[in-house]
Formats: structure tokens, sequence, C-alpha cells
């Protein structure tokens, strides 16, 4: 075994990196979403092309892929047999798929106590109190990841309509929205025929574009996310000393909105979730080799 496979997953895109057994990173690379519960064929040719971008960022023969072991973290590990389906059709000599929150505690508090927020197109919560983890949410976006930009831009299309329709007030981030599709709200509707969570996370950072310049809307639809977001991290008892890490891409647009009480325990990550997903591989795989020998 020459390297090893770490791979992060989510609804708007899929990260590789390709580490040798020690776990330093030799190549990496990105290709489209990986939420095996919301499109598990779509998923699997996603996560097989940023594996095969990592090797070639590294130099190496994609031919070497049957040959490697890889940790995965993905989003929609956590229900139904996605899990099982998967590792049975991935190419790599041991397929190790775990949730996206497990990838991102490693990558964000090592092996030691604390608890990260993931904060991107989907959310979920995870903590580590005495070597236990304690999972919170990532159920997904009908019905649930509150306070993910999924559900972020899922409310914006509602409030646009309702703005529309006259039973809500409008703003100019819902005229902005309307306007996006040519001020015909059956093209809106049609849009949520077939858009997935990732598509729907694309609309999130203009609420919070237009929330600093007060725009109504995007506040209301922003106070209800940070409501949400801050009721998940209550559940995890953090305590005074507890590192709380967030994670995601709507987490620098999350952390200075935060409650004073949660402000006072962000540290920054030692790692992301796909640095977690590396070091979970070479730490399992290099046991598991000195094992054999």
């Amino acid at each position: 075994m020459k390297f090893v496979l770490g791979i992060d997953g989510g609804g708007t895109s899929c990260r590789a990196a390709l580490a040798t057994v020690d776990g330093t990173v030799v190549g990496r690379a990105k290709s489209g979403a990986a939420n095996i519960r919301t499109d598990l064929t779509g998923a699997r040719a996603n996560i097989v092309e940023a594996a095969r971008q990592a090797f070639v960022a590294a130099g190496q023969d994609p031919e070497l892929i049957p040959q490697t072991p890889a940790v995965l973290g993905l989003a929609g590990a956590n229900v139904g047999t996605y899990r099982q389906q998967l590792e049975a059709i991935l190419p790599f000599s041991i397929s190790c798929v775990e949730t996206d929150a497990e990838i991102a505690l490693e990558g964000a508090v090592g092996s030691g106590d604390g608890a990260m927020a993931i904060l991107g197109t989907g959310t979920a919560y995870m903590a580590r109190k005495n070597g236990k983890s304690r999972a919170i949410g990532g159920w997904g976006f009908q019905v649930g990841d509150q306070g993910s930009g999924a559900r972020i831009g899922r409310d914006l299309l509602e409030q646009t309509l309702l703005a529309y329709d006259g039973i809500r007030q409008g703003s100019s981030l819902t005229q902005a929205m309307l306007a996006i599709f040519r001020d015909n709200p059956e093209d809106l509707v049609e849009f949520t025929t077939n858009a997935k969570p990732g598509d729907f996370g694309g609309f999130a950072p203009k609420v919070f574009e237009h929330a600093e310049k007060g725009d109504i809307v995007a506040n209301w639809i922003l106070d209800k996310a940070i409501a949400d977001v801050e009721a998940a991290l209550g559940v995890l008892d953090l305590g005074d000393d507890d590192p709380l890490c967030l994670l995601g891409g709507l987490a620098p647009l999350y952390s200075p909105r935060l409650s004073a009480r949660y402000r006072a325990l962000l540290k920054p990550p030692l790692d992301d979730a796909l640095g977690g997903a590396v070091q979970m591989a070479a730490r399992v795989f290099s046991s598991a080799t000195e094992a054999a020998r």
C-alpha cells in the first residue's frame, strides 16, 4: 500500500485528498455533489472522479485506485443502508464510509474532546466528551438540516412567493429573487420540482448579503436560522472550556451572529473535514498494515 485516500462529500461538492500512509497529502481535487441519500449513483460517480483527479494532481497513475484504501465522510451516511450500498460499489481496495460529522469532528478537534458544527448546504453537529461522541441533526433537507444553506434558500423562495401574493411584506431581496426567475412565480415553482439541496443552498449567500444592508426579509430568515443553530448547540451541553469549531461554507457568516455564550467557545479548527478523513485513513489503514505484518 503506497497511498490512502480521504474523501469529504456533501450536497454541493466532493473533495478528495491523496496522502502517503503517514498522512502527508500529495494531491487534492474537487468534483460535484456527493450526498449518498439524495443521489447514490451520482455521488458514486463524483467520488470516483474526485479520487481520479487527486491521483492526477499528485502526478500518480489513477490505475492505482483499486489498490488504495479510502475513508469517506459523506452526507446521507447516517440513515438507511446507503452506506452499505455505496461501499459495495466503490472501486477502492477498502472503503470505510463514515458520516460527514465524524470526519469533521476528527479534523476540528483531533482525537480529543470538543464539539463542531457543520454549517453548509446541510447542518450537522457532534460533540466528544471523555472519548464518547454524540451526533445531533444531519437528517436531511426535507425534515432536518435547520439553519442550513438549503433551508435558508428554501425559506427565501417561500418568502418571495408570499411577498408576490401580498401575504408577507416584500423587500429588495424578494424582488431580486423574483427577477432571477423573470418575474414569473411559475418559473420559481418549476425550479423547485427537481432542485437538490445544493441548488437551494446556492441562494443562501444572498440572504447574508442583504441582511448586512438591513433587508427585513433577509434578517427574518437569518434570525430563524440562528435560533435553530443555537438550539442544536444547546443540546450538546458544552462546558465553558469546551472548544467549539464551526465548519462549512456558512461558518464564517454565522460566527459573528451567534450569541456571546457561543462566540466565547469558538476556536479555529485544527483541520477541516477533508483533513479529518485523511487523518482517519492514515490511522486506520496504517494500523491495519502493521497488524497484518
